[in-house]
């Protein structure tokens, strides 16, 4: 199973909070969406964060730096 593009990770994040809104979950789905929603936000984060260090890096060095999605996703 690939990891979700940051999109996904977004789209699905909208989705869990949109239920958990709703209210309707018994106390232990709900815990599990947030726990989900919490995973999913994290994830989205440190992508934001991978981003930011190579758009630096772009403008300091004004070069061109491959942007493939392993780039962002690498650990």
């Amino acid at each position: 199973m690939s990891e979700k593009s940051f999109e996904a990770q977004l789209k699905a994040l909208e989705t869990i909070v949109k239920v958990l809104e709703e209210g309707d979950l018994p106390l232990e789905e709900a815990m599990q969406k947030y726990q989900e929603g919490m995973t999913l936000a994290k994830g989205a984060a440190e992508r934001l964060e991978k981003a930011k260090v190579l758009l630096k890096e772009m403008l300091a060095s004004d070069q061109e730096i491959d942007l493939d999605e392993e780039a962002i996703d690498a650990p």
